[in-house]
């Protein structure tokens, strides 16, 4: 990559089975289970490679990249307009949404406090509507700590 953006130069067949595995993950992937991935269908790379081609593809806005509770770098290629992302917390099930107050809010604080060109990103985390159950039936099955 020498600094380079991907989209200045030719990919490399690793940096192309990089991009493709990631379209077919569908939710937000680790470097780490996005290599083990690409190890399991054959590919023949390296953690660094991946590494490299993920922060090239973020960097070209390609893919997005999120952090999670415990600071990891999660990917995800994601749709070329701006939006943001609801994500469960428990199964990574994200969901693109777009927040049209959310971009007058943040026009109106930055003009407020005299910036100009800036950018955001909003990730909301929680429980989607599965895990949500889950936890409800898991909870309502659960002995009570009460005693007769």
């Amino acid at each position: 990559m020498d600094g380079c953006p991907m989209s200045a130069r030719k990919p490399t067949r690793q940096q192309r089975a990089v991009a493709e595995r990631l379209d077919g993950c569908g939710e937000f992937c680790s470097a780490q289970d996005l290599h083990a991935k690409l190890r399991a269908d054959g590919e023949t790379i390296g953690l660094a490679t991946v590494y490299r081609t993920l922060q090239a593809l973020a960097g070209d806005g390609t893919v997005d990249v999120l952090r999670t509770d415990d600071g990891e770098a999660v990917y995800r290629s994601c749709s070329p307009t701006h939006h943001h992302h609801l994500v469960c917390r428990r199964c990574g099930r994200t969901v693109e949404v777009e927040g049209p107050t959310v971009e007058r809010w943040a026009s109106g604080i930055a003009a407020e406090h005299g910036f100009t060109a800036v950018s955001h990103q909003l990730e909301i985390f929680g429980l989607c509507r599965a895990c949500s159950q889950d936890a409800a039936a898991a909870s309502a099955s659960a002995p009570s700590d009460a005693g007769p």
